[in-house]
């Protein structure tokens, strides 16, 4: 990784602890729990997406790089909290889709700052069980 990319990596993961932090305590914000690969708890991290059909769709702003995208591949089983409800599923990451165009289809304020950060976009959908 670039020296840049990896300053532009710290920078945003410190601001993104701070505000995650807050995120996760809003009642109706949207949320994916992971498994956490190592410790084995659950990881809730705050995200923006979009439900389309019985999948949640949602893109990395540092693909592999994520904490979360590193637990999804030690295991794919996740929740995602939609609207204050919570649904199980299996994630999948998708790096032949285009995030660019995918971001496109999200919600236009969080697209736009995954955008403005992201450095290795990585697109995730997770299949909803219920």
């Amino acid at each position: 990784m670039s020296r840049s990319i990896e300053r532009q990596y710290r920078a945003a993961r410190m601001v993104q602890r701070r505000l995650n932090a807050v995120m996760r305590r809003l009642p109706h914000h949207t949320l994916l729990e992971t498994t956490g690969r190592t410790s084995g708890l659950p990881r809730r991290t705050p995200v923006g997406g979009r439900l389309i059909g019985d999948s949640f769709w949602l893109v990395s702003e540092f693909g592999d790089r994520s904490q979360y995208v590193r637990n999804i591949l030690a295991d794919p089983k996740v929740r995602v909290r939609i609207r204050g409800r919570w649904h199980e599923g299996t994630a999948h990451l998708l790096p032949e889709d285009d995030p660019v165009a995918r971001l496109r289809t999200l919600p236009r304020v969080n697209s736009a700052a995954v955008r403005l950060i992201g450095a290795r976009l990585l697109t995730v959908r997770v299949d909803l069980a219920d």
